[in-house]
């Protein structure tokens, strides 16, 4: 036998295991993971963070212009980012 027989048959055998592995793989079914509803727990207590951020969302392009949002923003963005809250500053005392 030449090289060129061996060749042709290595390429038939080839393409016969490539078929016959397609066509099982399309043949099989898949199981499909159970899907379970995310539904807030009942026993864990709302916060008052993420209460904000919702009503920011619900605002849409206004919450750019509501301080309370930007506030909600600033703190969302430190508690990401790891940053410890800037004390607020002092009230300067009037002496009354």
């Amino acid at each position: 036998m030449d090289g060129k027989l061996f060749a042709r048959l290595g390429a038939i055998v080839f393409v016969a295991v490539a078929i016959t592995a397609t066509a099982i793989e399309m043949t099989r079914k898949e199981e499909e993971p159970p899907v379970q509803a995310l539904q807030p727990s009942e026993d864990t207590p709302a916060d008052p963070l993420r209460q904000a951020q919702r009503r920011c969302q619900l605002l849409g392009e206004a919450a750019a212009r509501d301080t309370e949002c930007l506030r909600t923003w600033a703190e969302t963005r430190d508690h990401f980012l790891g940053v410890a809250p800037v004390p607020a500053p002092p009230q300067p005392n009037d002496g009354r």
